[in-house]
């Protein structure tokens, strides 16, 4: 049995992204162009990508509305539902974001995580395969965070640890979480998202990870430059794929 229906998502755009503001950025963090596109643009685009048809974003009070009437042009027809609020954690905007997604299993992304609409939709397909029950992370090798969390995983897929030593892959900002999750009574003491995330397999919770290539955490300036590259790369396998097929 795997997970059905993933049409529900979250986006968690609360952070302050002050070291985006060090590196000479002045839009509100979920504004900042990529290529082009700003972060919120790409994370919208990849749920529709993938089939997710309704979202929660959760933006912080200083340029929420700011973002709110970005997204609501951009994206008139898309059913979204924005929370503004200044939350004190990432684990505070995942719960107000996950609270709000009331039935079967959500997809929530930081908007910060930047990866191809094809990756993206992969990592879905491949995380609606586990079992109902599962809590499934994305996890990437490619390590571009000054903070990044390990993920030990078995034969299986399954994490068997989450922590802060170095290994092979890393999380990725992309979780799949199920409705009897989403309703956990979350222990006081957690301040952080990836703290729950690493209680939830303490409690030996079924958490899985699903491998994506190349996934950039945008938080400091030089992150801007690498996820331009990865674009530039997902646009020329594009233009490949497009050549192949007309010849």
């Amino acid at each position: 049995m795997t997970h059905k229906g993933i049409i529900r998502g979250g986006i968690i755009a609360a952070g302050e992204g002050s070291r985006l503001r060090q590196a000479g950025y002045t839009e509100p963090k979920p504004l900042v162009p990529i290529a082009g596109t700003p972060l919120i643009e790409r994370v919208i685009g990849n749920f529709l990508a993938a089939g997710i048809e309704s979202s929660v974003i959760i933006f912080n009070e200083e340029g929420g509305r700011e973002c709110e009437r970005w997204v609501r042009s951009r994206f008139p027809d898309v059913d979204i539902e924005v929370i503004i609020k200044t939350t004190a954690s990432s684990l505070e905007s995942f719960l107000m974001v996950a609270g709000r997604i009331k039935e079967g299993p959500a997809l929530i992304s930081t908007v910060d995580a930047w990866c191809s609409p094809e990756d993206f939709k992969g990592f879905v397909e491949a995380a609606a395969r586990r079992p109902p029950e599962s809590t499934v992370l994305a996890v990437t090798p490619f390590v571009a965070d000054e903070r990044p969390l390990w993920a030990l995983l078995d034969q299986s897929g399954r994490v068997k640890s989450l922590g802060n030593y170095t290994g092979t892959m890393v999380t990725a900002g992309m979780y799949l979480v199920p409705e009897r999750v989403r309703q956990l009574s979350v222990p006081k003491e957690l301040n952080r998202l990836r703290d729950f995330l690493g209680w939830l397999v303490t409690i030996g919770e079924p958490v899985f990870g699903i491998p994506i290539e190349t996934v950039v955490d945008v938080d400091r300036g030089e992150d801007v430059p690498l996820a331009e590259a990865l674009t530039s790369t997902f646009r020329l396998n594009q233009a490949d794929r497009a050549s192949e097929e007309v010849t």
